[in-house]
C-alpha cells in the first residue's frame, strides 16, 4: 500500500534567532556551529568590534550551507542561524519574525548581562514571538576555571589597567543562572567556543523544541513523532590541572672541574712530559680515569725496604727485566712513526711490564726516587714541599717518556677533568695513542669513532662517556676515599673528601677551608647536625653534579643542608627526585602520597625549596576529596592560609559537584519515570465494566491524565534548582569550619 503524502519523509527548515547583550558571545557561537570554527585564546581575549553575522552566507557559502544540514531524532533539518545587534534600542522586529525557536544568550562573566535577560531582553521576545520555544546559554563558561590561569592573567597583564581580567565574583554559578531559566519557564544550557563545550549540543535541543512546537500545531506529520524533548546537559567538568614544572638551574660543573686544572689549588701530582712540560693535576682524578695510574699511586713508595704487593703486581714476571738503555730515541721514534701496527705494538708491551727499580735517594736527602720500566712512565719521585699556608707536605712527580707530546698530554688530562677535548685540535690520532698508553678507555673509544668526534668536541659532552667517568669518581673518589685529605666527623660516622673539590664547587666550602677559620688547618672537621647518609648525598653532588634517588622521607635534612650551603642546584635536584618518588607512590592508588604531602608542604618552604612546596599543594588540591576523607586531621594541622588555598584551588571545585549532583537527580526522577510508564504499558488493561463502577473515568482519559501528570514532572525536573553538595565534600566543610 503506497504511503500518504503525510508520511513522505520531509526536510524542515528551522529558524533560530539568537539576541542577548554586547560582547556575551553570540557571533562565536554562531561562527563556531555555522563555520566549524575554532578559535584561540588570543583571539577570543581580542579586542571586541560589535559585529553581525550575515544571514546571505547560507546563500554565498556552500560549505555553509552544508553544515547547516542535520538529522535530528530522524529529521533531516536545515538550521538557519539569525545575528542580531546587542544594543538595547535597536529595532529587531524583522529579526524574529517567522522564527521557529529564540536563543537568549548571555555571558558567564558578567551578572548584568544575565539580569538583563530576564529584565529586557526576555520580555521583548514574548511581545514578538508569544509562542516561540526560548533556550537560555550561558556562553564562555570556560572562565570558570580560566580566570587565574597564568596565559589568561598574563594577556590582560599586557594591555594595561583600562581592561581587566575576569574576578571570581564576576562569574554566574550554574545554580544562579539555572533559577533564572526556572523563573523563566525555559530551558538551561551552557556553551563555549574555546573548549567547544555545548555548542553542537546546545543547537540540537533547540532544533528538538523548534520540532516539538511545530509538532503541536501539525499534529497530522508522522515524521515528527518521534523528536524527543530537549535532553539533559551533562556539567562541565573543568579540565584537571596539570602538576606545575620543576625546573633544575644549570650549573658549571664542567667549569668548575676545569678550573680546578687551570687554578692548581691543592694538587699534589706533576706530570712531567716532553720537552719539561709540567702539568700540575689531583692524584684522584687520575686514579678515577687511569688504572694504570690508579696501580702506580696506590704504591708505597715509603717502603724503603723492599716492593709492597701493589709493586709485585706490576712486575712481570714472565718476560726477564729490561733496561733503560732499552728505551731510547730510536726505539721512541720507531714507536710514534713506524709501529703503527698491531703486531709491533704488542711485542713492545710485552717486553716493557710495569716494573719498579728500587728505590734510590735523589739529590735531595728527603726526597724519594725510582725509575719505572714502562713505554710511557719514567719514573716517580715524592718531594717535600710547602703549600700556600707553609705547611710541609709530599708532591708526586712522574716524569713521562717522550711517546707522548705536551699538547696529547695537555687533551687527554682536559678529557679527564672535562669529558671533552678542544674542538680545534687536529692530531686526533696521536690523542688516541696517547689515550691507549694512558689507558683511557673512554677517550680510546671515542677517538675510535670518527663520527662521535666532532660531536664530542662541541661544548656538551658525550653523555655516556660521562655517566662512565662519574661513576668511576663516585666508586674510588667517595666509596673508596682514594687519595683523600679531609675527614668530616658527622652525627653517625666518619666520611673522607677531597678540598680541591670542595673548595672548586661550593662557596661556602671555599669561605671555610680558605679563610681564617679552624677548619682550615684541621684534617678533621666536625660537622654536627648531618648524617653519613645526608653527606653521601652532597658529596655524590659536588663530584658528579648528579644525586642518586632519595625518598621524601629522608629529604628534609638534605633540602636544609643544601640550604645552608647555598647549592640552589642541589636544592632543585633533590625536589626533582622527591617529586619522582611521589609520583611514583602515588600510582599504588593509596594515600600514602597526600600524608607525604601534607607533612612536606609546611617545612620544605622553610628551606626555599618552593618548587617542591608548589608540587604539594597542587596535587592536595586535585586530591581534596581524599584528604577529607582519610586525612582531615593532617589538613586541620596545617596554617589557616593554606587551608583556605586548598579549599580556593580545590578540584573539582563547588560549583561543579552541585551541578553533577543536580544533575544525578535528574537522571535518577527521569529514570524512575521511565520504569514507571513501561510498568504500565506492560500491565494488563482492564476494558470491561460499567464506567459506574470505575469512578466515571474512562481509560483514554486516565492515559490522558497520566501523559500530563508526567509532562508536568519532566518540566518541573528540567527546570529545578535545587543543588546539594556532595555528602564527603558537605562533611569536611563542616568540619573545617568547627
Amino acid at each position: 500500500m503506497p504511503k500518504m503524502d503525510n508520511e513522505q519523509p520531509h526536510q524542515e527548515l528551522v529558524k533560530c534567532v539568537l539576541v542577548g547583550d554586547t560582547a556575551v558571545g553570540k557571533t562565536r557561537l554562531i561562527c563556531a556551529r555555522a563555520c566549524n570554527k575554532h578559535v584561540s585564546l588570543s583571539q577570543l581575549l581580542s579586542t571586541h568590534v560589535p559585529t553581525v553575522w550575515a544571514i546571505d552566507q547560507y546563500r554565498i557559502y556552500k560549505d555553509v550551507l552544508e553544515r547547516s544540514w542535520e538529522v535530528v531524532d530522524g529529521v533531516n533539518v536545515s538550521l538557519r542561524l539569525w545575528d542580531t545587534f546587542g544594543d538595547h534600542d535597536k529595532d529587531r522586529r524583522f529579526a524574529y519574525g517567522r522564527s521557529d525557536v529564540v536563543l537568549l544568550c548571555f555571558s558567564i562573566a558578567s551578572p548584568i548581562s544575565l539580569r538583563n535577560c530576564k529584565m529586557m531582553w526576555y520580555p521583548e521576545i514574548r511581545r514578538f514571538c508569544p509562542d516561540v520555544p526560548v533556550i537560555l546559554v550561558g556562553c564562555k563558561n570556560d572562565l570558570r576555571y580560566m580566570y587565574r590561569d597564568e596565559n589568561y592573567l598574563s594577556y590582560f597583564g599586557e594591555k594595561g589597567t583600562f581592561v581587566r581580567a575576569a574576578l571570581k565574583s564576576d562569574l554566574v554559578m550554574p545554580d544562579e543562572a539555572r533559577a533564572v531559566a526556572k523563573e523563566l519557564g525555559v530551558a538551561y544550557y551552557e556553551t563555549s567556543v574555546f573548549t567547544y563545550f555545548g555548542v553542537n549540543e546546545v543547537f540540537e535541543n533547540a532544533i528538538r523544541s523548534a520540532l516539538i512546537a511545530r509538532r503541536q500545531q501539525r499534529f497530522w506529520m508522522t515524521n515528527l513523532k518521534k523528536v524527543q524533548k530537549p535532553l539533559l546537559q551533562a556539567p562541565f567538568r573543568p579540565p584537571k590541572p596539570p602538576p606545575p614544572e620543576v625546573t633544575v638551574m644549570v650549573g658549571n660543573y664542567r667549569q668548575d672541574i676545569y678550573n680546578m686544572f687551570l687554578s692548581q689549588a691543592y694538587t699534589d701530582l706533576v706530570l712531567v712530559g716532553a720537552g719539561g712540560t709540567k702539568f700540575a693535576v689531583h692524584r684522584f682524578m687520575l686514579a678515577a680515569a687511569s688504572s694504570i695510574f690508579q696501580r702506580l699511586l696506590s704504591t708505597e713508595l715509603t717502603d724503603m725496604g723492599g716492593r709492597s704487593s701493589s709493586e709485585s703486581s706490576m712486575v712481570s714476571s714472565t718476560f726477564g727485566e729490561a733496561t733503560i738503555a732499552d728505551f731510547n730515541d730510536d726505539t721512541e721514534s720507531l714507536i710514534r712513526y713506524e709501529s703503527r701496527t698491531q703486531r709491533m705494538w704488542e711485542h713492545l708491551k710485552r717486553r716493557s711490564s710495569y716494573q719498579a727499580l728500587p728505590l734510590m735517594e735523589s739529590k735531595r736527602s728527603n726526597d724519594l726516587y725510582r725509575e719505572l720500566h714502562h713505554p710511557v712512565l719514567q719514573s716517580i719521585r715524592l718531594v717535600h714541599v710547602e703549600n700556600h699556608r707553609g705547611v710541609n707536605g709530599l708532591q708526586t712527580i712522574v716524569t713521562l717518556s717522550k711517546l707522548i707530546s705536551a699538547q696529547a698530554l695537555h687533551q687527554c688530562l682536559r678529557f679527564i677533568y672535562t669529558g671533552t677535548i678542544d674542538k680545534d685540535c687536529d692530531n686526533l690520532e696521536e690523542i688516541r695513542e696517547a689515550a691507549d698508553l694512558l689507558e683511557l678507555p673512554q677517550l680510546t673509544q671515542l677517538l675510535s669513532r670518527p663520527q662521535t668526534v666532532m660531536e664530542n668536541s662541541s661544548d656538551e659532552p658525550n653523555p655516556h662517556i660521562c655517566l662512565r667517568i662519574k661513576e668511576s669518581m663516585e666508586r674510588h673518589c667517595i666509596g673508596d676515599g682514594c687519595f683523600s685529605d679531609v675527614t668530616f666527623e658527622l652525627d653517625d660516622g666518619l666520611m673522607k673528601a677531597h678540598r680541591a673539590v670542595l673548595v672548586g664547587r661550593c662557596d661556602v666550602m671555599r669561605a671555610m677551608l680558605l679563610g681564617d677559620f679552624r677548619e682550615a688547618h684541621s684534617n678533621v672537621i666536625v660537622f654536627p647536625g648531618v648524617t653519613i647518609y645526608t653527606f653521601h648525598k652532597l658529596l655524590c653532588y659536588l663530584y658528579t653534579d648528579q644525586i642518586p634517588p632519595i625518598s621524601a622521607v629522608k629529604c628534609l635534612n638534605l633540602l636544609e643542608l643544601a640550604n645552608r650551603l647555598c647549592l640552589p642546584r642541589l636544592l632543585n635536584l633533590v625536589e626533582c627526585r622527591v617529586i619522582e618518588d611521589l609520583t611514583l607512590i602515588s600510582q599504588n592508588e593509596t594515600n600514602e602520597t597526600v600524608d607525604h604531602c601534607l607533612k612536606l608542604l609546611e617545612p620544605v618552604k622553610l628551606h626555599n625549596a618552593h618548587q617542591l612546596a608548589e608540587w604539594c599543594m597542587s596535587y592536595l588540591c586535585v586530591n581534596y576529596n581524599l584528604i577529607c576523607k582519610f586525612s582531615l586531621k593532617g589538613l586541620k594541622a596545617l596554617h589557616q592560609d593554606n587551608q583556605e588555598y586548598l579549599r580556593e584551588h580545590r578540584w573539582p571545585p563547588v560549583w561543579y559537584l552541585k551541578d553533577y549532583d543536580y544533575y544525578q537527580r535528574c537522571l535518577n526522577e527521569l529514570n524512575k519515570e521511565l520504569k514507571l510508564k513501561t510498568s504500565r504499558r506492560e500491565s494488563p488493561s482492564d476494558d470491561e465494566g460499567c464506567l459506574c463502577f470505575t469512578g466515571g473515568k474512562s481509560k483514554r482519559s486516565t492515559d490522558v491524565s497520566g501523559t500530563t501528570e508526567n509532562s508536568n514532572a519532566d518540566n518541573q525536573i528540567f527546570n529545578s534548582a535545587g543543588n546539594s553538595l556532595n555528602h564527603i565534600d558537605l562533611e569536611a566543610d563542616m568540619d573545617l569550619n568547627l
